[in-house]
């Protein structure tokens, strides 16, 4: 089977002939891979099974502070410690300002002028196109989180207003995103933290799944693939995910749920990328540890497809390279 056959078999819960992977690094990551394996390219051989085409506009320096860069939507990126996200170190708006606030043009050319050349390389791999910072998140970082979490609950209006319009931006990117020869979209929303819902089911429910369910729904409608991302303990939002149309959850983290337990209650209906763990097996255990978690991995949660394998996020600074090898040859040698 090709890449991409082992994708749409497995999203079909069907067993494929290999389990599909896909593998990404933070910067510091890939910096330590290549010196390891002597190769800046080494990403090119990894076998991924997964295109995937970013939809956000490139960010510009701040001029006279270093590390700090701006995106389209005036929010202001400190990476001087994390050099791949950042930190929002700037409120772009407030209940008071909204009203004036311009949103960038979400079919702007520029934002899809990649994709051609892109999809011309896309060879046999299965190709999604990516919007981060969908809805909570891209509220939280124009209006601060603290600020929308209150507006949650006390300024209602106010949060109404910020989260359609976010979702109306999405829609048009989806949109032209999805007039390419892509095979879905994947967004990424982080709702949780390691041990729940940041807001809560019953807020999330109130903002979060109607928006979503119109937004999943329009990629159900041109015959595509939903993939989400939400990083935290969210298992119990997974029916009402399924309703949403979602087909794909990621990053599926072994930290926070039984992944083998979550295949079993949810596996007939959704499937799961992510699962091995960053956070404790790739930085802290050995060799043979990471080998046997992938290898047991490959072969009970993705028994009868319905799963990626994956790291839980991109790989971080520090996970020990040898684990990362030892993953990759596990990935590799299926």
């Amino acid at each position: 089977m090709t890449p991409r056959e082992r994708v749409v078999a497995s999203l079909e819960h069907r067993q494929p002939d290999a389990t599909p992977y896909h593998v990404t690094f933070t910067v510091p990551a890939r910096e330590k891979m290549a010196a390891w394996y002597g190769d800046p390219g080494f990403e090119t051989r990894l076998g991924n099974c997964l295109a995937v085409l970013r939809t956000r506009m490139p960010e510009t320096d701040v001029p006279g502070r270093p590390g700090i860069q701006v995106d389209e939507f005036g929010v202001e990126w400190d990476r001087t410690v994390d050099t791949d996200i950042g930190t929002v170190c700037n409120t772009t708006i407030t209940a008071e300002s909204f009203p004036d606030y311009r949103f960038p043009d979400p079919e702007d050319p520029r934002r899809f002028a990649h994709f051609p050349a892109e999809l011309g390389k896309r060879g046999d791999r299965f190709v999604v196109a990516s919007i981060g910072f969908t809805l909570f998140e891209r509220a939280w970082t124009l209006a601060g989180m603290e600020n929308v979490l209150m507006a949650m609950i006390a300024s209602k209006p106010f949060a109404n207003t910020l989260f359609d319009r976010i979702l109306d931006y999405d829609i048009g990117v989806t949109r032209t995103a999805l007039s390419f020869d892509i095979d879905g979209m994947r967004f990424g929303d982080d709702w949780g933290h390691q041990r729940g819902l940041i807001m809560g089911p019953a807020l999330w429910r109130e903002f979060i799944k109607p928006r979503i369910a119109k937004l999943y729904g329009l990629v159900k409608s041109r015959g595509k693939r939903v993939f989400i991302h939400s990083c935290g303990k969210i298992d119990e939002l997974f029916p009402d995910l399924v309703e949403c149309g979602v087909d794909v959850f990621n990053p599926f983290q072994p930290e926070v749920m039984d992944v083998e337990r979550i295949k079993r209650l949810h596996g007939a209906r959704m499937a799961f990328f992510g699962g091995i763990s960053t956070q404790k097996t790739l930085p802290y255990g050995t060799v043979a540890q990471v080998k046997e978690e992938v290898k047991r991995l490959i072969d009970r949660v993705g028994r009868q497809g319905g799963y990626i394998a994956a790291p839980a996020h991109d790989i971080p600074k520090d996970a020990k390279a040898d684990n990362i090898a030892a993953m990759l040859e596990v990935l590799q040698g299926q």
